[in-house]
């Protein structure tokens, strides 16, 4: 896992904080986001802005990088040529990083890594982020509850993963995977939706034509895909939510979500929280007064379900709760 703290100007959409204060006596930071694909982006992009502004100290250089690896990379040497103090990456997939954080490295530049991970290169000071094997290992276990207690003889999914390559969908696609084999679940097809509520959308279509009447669950690897999908089984006549005929699950958490797992759209969700800046400030910190970080901090997170039929699950011999979402665990979502 890494450590990124960095922004640079990718597709010229880098974007100074600053207004006005004497920029010698602030932080400046460089963060290379991944893009505004989803909701959860945005929270993310929006709690970043929100920590790293001139009122507490910072200049913060943002990137939107568009989900464009390339332009990811440029945005980090970006970063470098412009001597920020920090670069903060959201890795949009998890190889092709040892080059370039040996530039940060040699330039003495520290890199924080947040959300998704970098599998081959250690050359970052500290990552914040979630256990996304966990997440996937969650909603298998879920699952695994969840059709005993309602009697579904078989269980045959579709999943439409995240970004190809990318550790979120690594992780989830290997989590659930694992609990499936285990209960000897039939995964109809896997297929790439980008973590876009289009990409959900194309895919169900083609999965409604392709596999009509043969599938009970979907599993969604973040909300968007899941309103994506939401809006082709509609078109397809095809009933979802608790009520429905397909069991549907996403991840991620945002209240919009939340707003269609309490209204018995989604039957479960499994949060991923993106307010990472938090934690990433107290990272700086310390670095700022000479400590030593940790290397691997997880957000805190919960699983949420529609309806009180499985109140906890086991993870690697953990029990762990599952929330009934109401009004009030609604009105109290931070994002």
């Amino acid at each position: 896992m890494k450590k990124v703290l960095g922004v640079v100007a990718c597709a010229a959409v880098a974007t100074s904080m600053v207004m006005g204060a004497n920029a010698e006596d602030l932080i400046k930071v460089g963060f290379a986001q991944v893009g505004h694909e989803s909701d959860w982006r945005t929270a993310s992009t929006k709690s970043a802005q929100e920590v790293f502004s001139e009122e507490n100290g910072y200049d913060l250089q943002f990137v939107d990088c568009d989900n464009d690896s390339a332009a990811q990379l440029e945005a980090v040497r970006g970063f470098i040529e412009q001597d920020v103090d920090y670069i903060i990456i959201d890795p949009i997939v998890a190889t092709g990083w040892d080059t370039v954080l040996t530039e940060c490295e040699d330039a003495g530049i520290p890199v924080v890594v947040i959300d998704r991970t970098i599998d081959d290169s250690d050359k970052y000071v500290s990552w914040v982020g979630s256990n996304f094997l966990t997440e996937g290992k969650a909603c298998g276990e879920w699952l695994k509850e969840y059709a005993a207690a309602k009697g579904m003889d078989e269980v045959n999914v579709l999943v439409i993963e995240g970004t190809n390559g990318s550790s979120a969908q690594i992780g989830r696609t290997d989590g659930f995977k694992e609990v499936a084999d285990a209960e000897g679940w039939t995964i109809l097809d896997s297929q790439d939706g980008d973590f876009t509520q289009a990409g959900g959308q194309e895919v169900m279509e083609s999965y409604c034509k392709s596999y009509e009447g043969q599938f009970n669950v979907v599993i969604c690897q973040n909300d968007n895909e899941a309103f994506g999908a939401m809006d082709a089984m509609k078109a397809a006549g095809v009933s979802y939510g608790p009520e429905g005929d397909v069991v549907l699950v996403s991840f991620d958490g945002n209240k919009p979500a939340m707003e269609s797992l309490l209204a018995g759209d989604l039957t479960a969700v499994f949060e991923c929280n993106p307010l990472a800046a938090p934690t990433v400030e107290a990272v700086l910190q310390q670095l700022q007064a000479g400590e030593t970080p940790e290397k691997e901090t997880y957000m805190v997170e919960g699983w949420f379900a529609n309806e009180d039929v499985v109140s906890s699950i086991t993870i690697d011999g953990e029990e762990q709760p599952v929330t009934q979402m109401t009004d009030e665990v609604l009105a109290n979502r931070a994002y």
